[in-house]
């Protein structure tokens, strides 16, 4: 697999544990230390990946559940080393977010260790 399909590997994890409201994909796609940050209803929000992993897992039912089509797209991805950058959109609770996702290869895994996200719209 190469370093590119390995990053969006675990993007997709990402989408995956958005999807089916998942705090283990999330701890498992982001670092422990990462942190979740952006402007949501006109407020600045940071979240550790603890906090955000417990937000996704109370949404209930998922959207899985509720038999949601999964919207994503990972827009670009650049590799320098091991770290890298991705743009991503994805469609969440009603929202279309563009997310910027910094990630690191820590013990020869790639994880996401900054999610940077904007609201686009409303689904």
């Amino acid at each position: 697999m190469s370093e590119r399909e390995a990053i969006e590997s675990t993007i997709q994890l990402y989408f995956d544990s958005m999807y089916e409201s998942s705090k283990d994909m999330v701890d498992e796609a982001f670092h422990p230390s990462a942190k979740i940050t952006g402007i949501f209803a006109g407020e600045f929000h940071e979240m550790s990946r603890d906090e955000f992993g417990d937000f996704v897992g109370s949404q209930e039912p998922s959207p899985r559940e509720d038999g949601l089509t999964l919207k994503t797209e990972i827009l670009s991805v650049e590799v320098a080393g091991i770290t890298a950058a991705a743009r991503v959109r994805d469609e969440y609770l009603g929202f279309i977010f563009l997310d910027t996702l910094s990630l690191v290869k820590v013990d020869d895994k790639w994880v996401i260790y900054n999610k940077l996200f904007h609201i686009e719209s409303e689904g």
